[in-house]
This record gives structure tokens, C-alpha cells and sequence, in this order.
């Protein structure tokens, strides 16, 4: 969580699929060479439907057991950051250097290596990120009483603390932040907010009083 994702972060996703890109971009469909055969022979199905049958599938699927393991899921190498100590603004600057070629498909090179960018010159990231550690209970009740609680555009990430809990208590999608969201975006105190502000991530520490 995604991650978070993971579920959601445009700019980030972005680069993602950029970095990524080389291992589907020059994929193509090479055709039918010899004889083609199934992927399993009839004895091997029957021998897997066999065994299926002999599963206690009500224990493997037990509903107890797996809500238990979705409410208990917490990542490993979550990063618990202190809370800001004064209230504080910087931006980040999300240009990117590719670290290998990028390919266009036809033999030839669509980006080479050491071509930098910057995503959000390109497209608009519709989220307004924030960050809090939901095991501290003046951080969840900071984000009960703000603006962001209920505005559908934004993305409540954690740093540490459960989220099931606060997904109960807040009714909405709750995501865990991991390492490399935090140190592109270089939150390092919390609560933190983080937007899009034309070509760049603007970023907000909030203190408490």
C-alpha cells in the first residue's frame, strides 16, 4: 500500500510506470511457431481437481480468520516520524532523471537514459496528501476538526498506527505511506500536508499549539 496505494498518488504513479515502462513497452506479438498444446494434460487437471476437493476450504477461507488478518494488516518498514515543531513551507521539485532507455516500440530510442522531467509540468495531481501518525491521538483528533476530514479530494496517509481503527472512526479510505512516498516528498515531521502548486509539490508542517 499500496500500496498505497499504494491505492492513489498520481505524480508518484506516474514516475512509476515510467520506470517500469521498459518491461511492456517493447512487448509484441510474435505469432504461433510450431504446434501449440494445452497447459495442463487431462491426467494433471484431474489430479488438481482431485486435490482441490480435498481441501477443508471452509478453514482456508474462514471469514473470522481473514478479517481478523485484514484488520491486523500493517506493512513492514513503516518509518514513525516526530511531530513538527513549528509550522513550516517548502517545496519539492519532482523533475526525474530516467535511469535507462526508454524504448519507442520500433528498434529505436523514445527517451534515453539521463533524460530528465518533471511530471507535473505535464498533468494535475487532484489529491491533497496528508500525513499523520494515527497512533498519536492529538494528530487523529488535528484531522477530525480540519478542512480535509471531509473533502473527498483528499488522501489520508499513515506513517504508523492502525488503520482499521481510524478507517472505522473516520468512514473513509485510510492508506499507509510508504519510505519512498515520504522521502520523494520529503515529509519529515507530522502532521504534513502535501499539493500540487503549479510544476511542484508544495509541502506544509503543521504544529500544535
Amino acid at each position: 500500500m499500496s500500496s498505497l496505494i499504494s491505492k492513489v498518488l498520481l505524480g508518484i504513479l506516474l514516475i512509476l510506470l515510467i520506470l517500469g515502462y521498459d518491461s511492456y513497452a517493447s512487448a509484441k506479438n510474435l505469432g504461433t511457431f510450431g504446434a501449440s498444446y494445452p497447459i495442463a494434460e487431462p491426467d494433471a487437471l484431474t489430479e488438481i481437481e482431485q486435490r482441490a476437493k480435498e481441501v477443508d476450504w471452509e478453514t482456508v477461507l474462514n471469514k473470522e480468520t481473514t478479517e481478523k488478518t485484514v484488520k491486523a494488516y500493517r506493512p513492514s518498514g513503516l518509518k514513525r516520524l516526530p511531530r513538527a515543531e513549528k509550522n513550516d513551507r517548502f517545496i519539492v521539485n519532482m523533475t526525474y532523471t530516467l535511469t535507462m532507455d526508454i524504448p519507442n516500440g520500433e528498434g529505436g530510442i523514445l527517451y534515453p537514459r539521463g533524460y530528465s522531467f518533471n511530471p507535473l509540468s505535464h498533468m494535475v495531481l487532484p489529491n491533497t496528501l496528508v500525513f499523520i501518525d494515527a497512533g498519536d491521538p492529538e494528530q487523529v483528533e488535528w484531522f477530525k476538526t480540519s478542512t480535509y476530514a471531509n473533502d473527498p479530494k483528499t488522501m489520508l496517509l499513515l506513517t504508523s498506527g492502525e488503520y482499521f481503527q481510524l478507517y472505522e472512526q473516520l468512514d473513509r479510505a485510510v492508506f499507509y505511506a510508504d519510505n519512498k512516498i515520504l522521502s520523494r516528498l520529503q515529509i519529515k515531521a507530522l502532521p504534513s500536508i502535501a499539493m500540487q502548486n503549479n510544476a511542484v509539490m508544495e509541502v506544509h508542517e503543521i504544529a500544535f499549539d
